[in-house]
């Protein structure tokens, strides 16, 4: 008991230090403050999606079928021919990889021009409120960045052909209603919508917890959250 004590004792006596130190915080160390953070979120997360299997091994975010294919992906399990679907499935995530690469300039921009007057709105809003400011400044130049980059994916490893494939033998099969759907659409904002929530997710532990806040910083301008 005297070690928890001891412990939270520490860790308020850090909160107020830091409550403190704010006071003489200006409205340009609030939007500095906040760029450290929203940098952080896109250099720890949207990074590691754009890894070899970084949406296929985040259950979070893997894409898996459009609703108009999972009775495909199902008859063809049932028919023996499992390994096809997986495959599909693979190809999938492997595009949305190969785009998010391109998301991170994209975001660094939005963050440079991130103002003092949105800098403190967003410190002070909803847990999510930097994500959301970052979907506003950039998913329409997402997508049109994405959308070229997952239809050429497709093509590089063959994920066209594999599916073409997987649509023809399931529209054969007898009494299937016939699939043809917009694939790169479809994984394209999927992406997108990953993307979205693992920045959500870095937002939400950076805004409760002071240990993901890794400068001095980032520190005091979130002890103003904090406090609200």
């Amino acid at each position: 008991m005297c070690i928890i004590f001891a412990s939270s004792c520490a860790e308020l006596q850090q909160i107020a230090d830091e409550a403190m130190q704010d006071q003489t915080l200006t409205n340009a160390d609030i939007s500095s403050g906040l760029k450290q953070a929203l940098r952080q979120g896109v250099q720890d997360r949207v990074s590691d999606l754009a890894n070899e299997n970084g949406f296929l091994n985040n259950d979070l975010v893997k894409i898996t079928l459009p609703d108009e294919l999972k009775r495909l992906d199902n008859t063809l399990r049932n028919v023996g021919l499992g390994n096809l679907a997986d495959e599909g499935i693979k190809m999938l995530n492997r595009a949305a990889e190969d785009a998010v690469s391109e998301a991170t300039p994209i975001f660094l921009n939005a963050i440079r021009d991130l103002s003092i007057t949105d800098a403190r709105d967003i410190l002070l809003g909803k847990d999510v409120a930097a994500t959301n400011y970052l979907k506003t400044q950039t998913q329409n130049e997402l997508y049109q960045r994405f959308q070229p980059i997952i239809e050429n994916s497709f093509a590089k490893v063959g994920a066209d052909q594999v599916w073409t494939n997987m649509i023809n033998r399931y529209n054969q099969i007898p009494l299937t209603q016939n699939v043809n759907p917009d694939l790169t659409d479809y994984v394209t904002q999927e992406a997108l919508k990953g993307v979205f929530v693992m920045l959500e997710i870095e937002e939400k532990q950076i805004r409760e917890s002071i240990g993901m806040r890794k400068t001095d910083l980032m520190r005091k301008v979130f002890a103003l959250q904090d406090r609200n």
